[in-house]
C-alpha cells in the first residue's frame, strides 16, 4: 500500500516515490482528453511532492521516479492551477503510481468526501484499511474548499454543495481518474449526491454512491443536547483566528455546551504556528470559516431528491442511518427512500437504504467495524 499527497513532499508506506512537475507543451491536445465540464479550465497538479514555485513559471519540465516499478515515462498533462488538496492512498496490487502512465488500466478508484469543519484527515485510517483489505483499489480523499489544506487555495463563490461538488469534478477529471465508488459523509453526502447529478463524466458506469448519515432533502436540526452545526460554526466567529492552547478551545466549547467528543474534533483543525520544536508555539485554525458557513446554510437547503427519485441508469445511491442520529430522519424521509428503492430497481438502476447500529454521526468514529462490513460489498467484484 502506498500514499501519496499533493501536499506532502514524498510518499509513504509501500516503498514507493512519486514526484512530479508539469508541461504545458502539449496542454491543447491533452485537454481534449478530459471530458467537459473540464475543457477550458486551468488545473492544480500542486503537490503529488510538487511545489508551486513562487515565480510565474510557465513551463515545467516533467520529471517521474517510481522506485521498484519499471514504469519510469514522461508525460503531459495540462496547465496548472488551484483545485484542491488530497491524498492517494494505494493498495499493494495498484500497478501503477503515476496519473501519467497510460500502459496499465486504470485501477478502480474510490472518492471519500468529509463533512462541515472536516477534512480528508478523517478519512485517513478508514481508507488505508481499505486499501489493505482490497489491494487493487486506490482511494482519493480530499479537503473541500474552505477545509483543511483546500482552505489557502482561493475559490470564487457562492460556496455551496454544488460548487463543491463541481471542484471534486474536476479534480478527479485534470487527474484522469474515472471513480466507480462515491462516499460523502454528511455534507459530504450531498456533494457526493450532486457530482451524479451535475455530471456523467467521468462517472463511471456502474457507479456507486454512499450518502452517510444525510438525507438528500431539508437537513433537520437536532434535538436538546446534541451539537449543532450551525452553532458551532458561529460559536467558531467569536473565536481569535490564532489561539495559544487547544486545551483552553476545549474547554471553551465544553462551556458552551458543545459535546467533549465534537470539542476535541474541533481542534484538529489547528495548526501549529512557527518552526517545530518552538517552546513558543501557538495555533491557528485551516479552515475559512465565512466560507463554511455559506456551504452550511447550502446543506440545509439543497434539495436532491430529483436525483434519487429518478436514478440515471447504471447509478446505485446507498442512503446509510446511523442508529442514533434520529433527529436526521423523519418518518417522511424514509418512506420517500424506500418508494424510490422500487422504482430504481424497474429501471436497471439502484436505492438502498441501510443501517448501522450502535453509531451517531461520526460513523466512521462510532462504528468503523460496522462501517467496513457494509461499505465492503462496493469494492468486490471489480477488478480494474
Amino acid at each position: 500500500m502506498s500514499a501519496v499527497s499533493n501536499f506532502a513532499p514524498s510518499c509513504s508506506g509501500g516503498g514507493r516515490s512519486v514526484s512530479f512537475s508539469w508541461t504545458e507543451s502539449k496542454f491543447r491536445s491533452n485537454m481534449a482528453l478530459i471530458p467537459r465540464p473540464f475543457e477550458n479550465d486551468k488545473f492544480l497538479v500542486s503537490r503529488l511532492a510538487l511545489r508551486q514555485s513562487s515565480r510565474a513559471t510557465k513551463d515545467l519540465t516533467v520529471r517521474m521516479a517510481i522506485v521498484d516499478e519499471r514504469l519510469a515515462r514522461r508525460g503531459n498533462v495540462g496547465k496548472t492551477s488551484e483545485i484542491l488538496a488530497y491524498d492517494l492512498i494505494q493498495g499493494a496490487l495498484v500497478r501503477w503510481s503515476s496519473i501519467m502512465d497510460r500502459s496499465f488500466p486504470d485501477p478502480p478508484t474510490a472518492v471519500f468526501l468529509h463533512g462541515i469543519l472536516g477534512s480528508r484527515k478523517n478519512w485517513g485510517t478508514f481508507a488505508r484499511r481499505l486499501a489493505k483489505e482490497f489491494p487493487t483499489w486506490q482511494f482519493l480523499l480530499v479537503d473541500l474548499r474552505c477545509h483543511g489544506d483546500s482552505a489557502s487555495i482561493k475559490k470564487r463563490g457562492p460556496h455551496t454543495v454544488a460548487s463543491t461538488a463541481l471542484d471534486v469534478l474536476k479534480l478527479v477529471g485534470q487527474l484522469r481518474m474515472t471513480p466507480r465508488v462515491l462516499v460523502g459523509h454528511s455534507f459530504g453526502g450531498k456533494v457526493a449526491l450532486s457530482m451524479v447529478e451535475q455530471a456523467a463524466k467521468p462517472l463511471a458506469r456502474p457507479v456507486k454512491v454512499w450518502s452517510l448519515d444525510a438525507t438528500p432533502g431539508k437537513l433537520r436540526s437536532g434535538g436538546d443536547g446534541e451539537d449543532h452545526p450551525e452553532e458551532l460554526i458561529a460559536f467558531l466567529s467569536t473565536l481569535p483566528k490564532e489561539v495559544s492552547s487547544k486545551r483552553d478551545v476545549v474547554n471553551a466549547l465544553i462551556q458552551q455546551g458543545f459535546s467533549k467528543d465534537v470539542a476535541q474534533w474541533v481542534v484538529t483543525n489547528l495548526r501549529t504556528n512557527g518552526s517545530p520544536g518552538s517552546s513558543s508555539s501557538s495555533f491557528s485554525w485551516v479552515f475559512d470559516l465565512k466560507g463554511i458557513a455559506e456551504m452550511y446554510q447550502s446543506y440545509e437547503e439543497t434539495n436532491l431528491w430529483k436525483i434519487v427519485e429518478d436514478v440515471p441508469r447504471g447509478v446505485h445511491v446507498n442512503f446509510l442511518k446511523a442508529e442514533r442520529s434520529l433527529h436526521r430522519w423523519a418518518l417522511e424521509d424514509l418512506q420517500r427512500i424506500h418508494a424510490a428503492e422500487e422504482i430504481a430497481a424497474e429501471e436497471g438502476a439502484g436505492v438502498e437504504m441501510h443501517v448501522l447500529e450502535d453509531a451517531g454521526h461520526w460513523v466512521q468514529a462510532d462504528n468503523p467495524d460496522g462501517l467496513f462490513r457494509i461499505l465492503s460489498s462496493s469494492f468486490k467484484g471489480i477488478k480494474k
